[in-house]
């Protein structure tokens, strides 16, 4: 076949592809052109799944009478105007794409008024082809777009569209993150004429967890802590769920960069970094975050979906995201949790931790259980353990206006593995044996980390074959091997020689670990591999180091677990995720004896 230019009716159809998906992708740009043009109000009418009709109103500054034909031309745009502009992207939209390519696979109609105009103006167009040109129209100030029949005139893209149930939960989920992004903006989501979801403007700390659990359930606000943090040009808040409420996929995870919704791999992977040790197994955490930075230190003109970025310094956005949140779990100890939910958002500090403080001892004295010394509160003071505090004040008070431990005093043990406690909230349950490996695993860490790491000379060298882009990588990031304790040479253009490991890892592949580490280095310009495999040997020790099953423990010896429970950072779970405690309040035993009815 020779080479000939293709038709315009199929350079549309070709080009609309790339922007327009599914029904849910007309709802994202129809939004995002909402917000750009300062909406406070939209309205989205959904008829079939999206399949039958889109319909996106909004009250925003509309468009200019003449420009509202060019506005559906391809790259046609209000935005930018220079490749400095382009650099420089503060907008939602900016490449002229969205109205052309839905306009090219539906029957679209968009009308639009100014506040200073008098009248409304109106297109319709068919397939690409306008059917009416701009003419007047009856409309308030701002505009509405209606889609109609999407995909008709493709129908292999038809026939790869979902249920009507399944399009509509997509639809959904693009307007729940807008206005999860967007707390100043009112929106309405509608389906075959019932409304949906309905968001009213909010400008406060109540107003913002209302809509959190209006879009995310209550539970999702139950289990949250509010952190907020700045270092240089990066600023990042949110909220991050404890650990105890992970998710069985990554379905509650959002993320916002400049107002924008992004799904990136260097954000994920820093998120995941930080709870690494307090998820169980497969587990995924919930989060809703939002990171601001300069726009010249990020490009968003990657792909036409604009889902995706690419940060100019991967590595630094990296640590910062992953220390502010792995330091915010690190803070979440026992009754720090239900303190910060008793203050408004804006009123909680930063990470939402209450600062537990050294417990002050009139007595004290030590048992030895292998890694770590514990202290124990003698029992004659266990009178000060009053029940007259309720749960919030008990929680949130500073500890020297607290006569309760958050974890209260030792009951007694129950089969040699749980330690039941009292506090003023209701019954308390450890598993001591995880408990303590959480305690020691902690404290072992500190050991290796704050100190120099051993190394182990390779009585003979191992040699690892590698393509010419590894041994460039393994030159060019050779102070990562070092500060792990590695000694790694390059022997020509495709061997490295490791001459120095570190004792932990002695044992290990290094030819494997050191190729994973590589292709971390290559997608993520860092890698987390060897902390990973050092944590995992803590890990071990620390399991075996904890206090076991079965072992006679005096009450004096359990009030000194939990007491240590209470100053360990992320003690809520062991180092493989399980949880160490639970609490079972008065109410809910009330209900288990029928008391009260």
């Amino acid at each position: 076949m020779r080479i000939q230019p293709l038709s315009s009716d199929l350079i549309g159809q070709i080009a609309a592809g790339e922007v327009v998906d599914r029904p849910a992708s007309v709802v994202k740009e129809l939004l995002e052109n909402s917000l750009d043009a300062g909406a406070k109000r939209i309205e989205v009418h959904i008829e079939a799944g999206g399949q039958k009709l889109i319909s996106v109103r909004d009250d925003g500054c509309g468009i200019h009478p003449e420009d509202v034909a060019l506005s559906v031309q391809r790259h046609a745009t209000s935005k930018i105007q220079s490749l400095d502009d382009l650099e420089r992207i503060t907008s939602l939209g900016f490449r002229g794409e969205a109205l052309p390519s839905i306009a090219a696979v539906s029957r679209f109609s968009l009308t639009s008024r100014m506040a200073s105009e008098l009248n409304a103006t109106q297109v319709l167009i068919d397939g690409g082809y306008f059917v009416t040109g701009p003419e007047p129209a009856a409309h308030p100030p701002g505009t509405t777009v209606r889609v109609r029949d999407l995909f008709f005139n493709t129908p292999p893209r038809r026939r790869f569209l979902k249920a009507e149930r399944t399009e509509f939960r997509h639809i959904e989920e693009i307007v729940r993150r807008i206005a999860l992004g967007r707390f100043d903006v009112a929106i309405q989501l509608f389906h075959n004429q019932r409304s949906v979801l309905s968001c009213t403007v909010v400008d406060d700390s109540a107003g913002k967890e209302r809509r959190l659990a209006n879009l995310l359930g209550s539970p999702f606000l139950e289990n949250v802590v509010y952190i907020e943090h700045q270092r240089g040009d990066l600023t990042m808040d949110g909220w991050i769920c404890v650990p105890a409420f992970s998710r069985s996929q990554p379905d509650m995870q959002y993320f916002f960069l400049n107002g924008r919704m992004v799904k990136d791999k260097v954000v994920s992977h820093a998120v995941r970094q930080a709870y690494r040790d307090v998820l169980y197994h497969d587990r995924h955490p919930a989060y809703v975050l939002y990171l601001k930075m300069p726009p010249s230190m990020v490009d968003v003109n990657v792909h036409p979906t604009k889902n995706e970025v690419r940060f100019r310094d991967g590595r630094s956005v990296h640590d910062f995201i992953r220390h502010t949140v792995e330091q915010a779990l690190a803070e979440i100890k026992p009754g720090a949790g239900e303190a910060q939910q008793t203050a408004p958002i804006a009123d909680r500090p930063s990470f939402a931790v209450v600062d537990q403080g050294t417990l002050s001892l009139t007595e004290q004295r030590t048992f030895d259980t292998g890694t770590s010394t514990i202290v124990a509160r003698d029992q004659r003071n266990s009178d000060l353990y009053s029940a007259s505090h309720g749960p919030a004040q008990l929680l949130s008070a500073k500890p020297s206006d607290v006569s309760e431990p958050a974890l209260g005093t030792a009951l007694g043990q129950l089969q040699g593995i749980y330690i039941l406690a009292q506090n003023s909230a209701g019954l308390i349950v450890v598993d001591m044996h995880a408990a303590h490996e959480r305690i020691c695993y902690e404290r072992l860490k500190k050991e290796f980390r704050g100190g120099r790491i051993h190394r182990q000379t390779l009585l003979l060298p191992v040699t690892i074959h590698c393509s010419p882009e590894e041994v460039q990588l393994a030159d060019d990031h050779s102070e990562i091997f070092q500060q792990l304790g590695f000694e790694i040479h390059s022997l020509g253009q495709d061997t490295l020689v490791v001459r120095e490991v570190p004792t932990l890892l002695s044992d290990l592949q290094c030819d494997r670990l050191v190729h994973d580490v590589l292709a971390d280095v290559r997608i993520h310009g860092r890698s987390d591999r060897l902390d990973n495999k050092m944590d995992e040997l803590v890990a071990t020790m620390a399991c075996h180091a904890a206090v076991r099953a079965n072992r006679k423990l005096s009450r004096e010896e359990m009030n000194a677990l939990l007491r240590e429970m209470e100053q360990t950072e992320r003690s809520g779970q062991c180092s493989h995720g399980r949880p160490t405690w639970i609490q079972v309040t008065l109410s809910e035993l009330d209900k288990l004896f029928l008391r009260g009815r």
